[in-house]
């Protein structure tokens, strides 16, 4: 990858520099979008401006921290690559002077959770996949990058993650995605193209999935038993 930091340093002597780049770059789209997913939540929750920081910044890159804790990069990259914090705090300042009316942003916040959640499964495959994880493995570690920024914007706004709610496809886009990135990197196919339309199918599948209302099953609900208590 062009230089950027170690980790793009380590990307680029896998793929060349044009893909590294082509990496980073998503990996910093991906984290403009989910900074503004937790910027746009803290507004709909009416936080201050540090309760945005603190939103935007933990959903962007607390996926991506417990990704490179579990495959043992530390410092994890966002520590490394001040690029991210830095998108991460443009996109929190600039939902706090330009953001929509509360109640009109539940729109841009999903969709900007569709393109972080997009993103993340290929970039976080893709990182996994060159430190030296098995193809299955790197894209469990895609998902966790995914998802996990999500799991903590939902947790500190106080509602129930996304990932566990029946009504938001949340998860299988994000895993789609992530398998597809990998088969696409054990057999030698990945290229920037190839990984633009993986994110691609991934984003497109998360907005379907919010524009038709698709349900996850659930299990069936059985009928107490008579003179029970709740």
């Amino acid at each position: 990858m062009v230089q950027f930091g170690a980790e793009s340093v380590a990307l680029a002597g896998y793929f060349g520099s044009a893909v590294g780049a082509v990496q980073h770059l998503g990996e910093l789209f991906g984290v403009f979008a989910f900074a503004s997913s937790g910027a746009l939540l803290a507004v709909r929750r009416d936080f201050d401006i540090f309760g945005i920081v603190v939103l935007a910044c933990s959903t962007a890159l607390g996926g991506g921290v417990i990704r490179d804790l579990l495959i043992g990069r530390t410092p994890p990259a966002a520590f490394v690559d001040l690029s991210y914090l830095w998108t991460a705090l443009l996109a929190a300042l600039v939902i706090f002077f330009w953001h929509p009316p509360r109640r009109l942003t539940k729109g841009p916040l999903e969709v900007a959770d569709a393109f972080g959640l997009g993103l993340f499964c290929v970039t976080g495959t893709v990182v996994a996949y060159t430190a030296g994880a098995g193809a299955p493995s790197a894209a469990l570690l895609g998902l966790v990058t995914a998802i996990g920024g999500g799991v903590i914007r939902d947790l500190l706004g106080g509602q129930t993650p996304n990932v566990l709610r029946p009504d938001q496809i949340y998860a299988v886009p994000a895993l789609l995605g992530a398998i597809c990135t990998a088969v696409l990197l054990h057999f030698e196919l990945y290229h920037a193209w190839t990984g633009a339309l993986a994110a691609l199918g991934a984003i497109g599948f998360r907005l379907l999935a919010l524009r038709f209302r698709w349900r996850a099953p659930q299990a069936r609900r059985r009928p107490e038993p008579r003179g029970h208590l709740t």
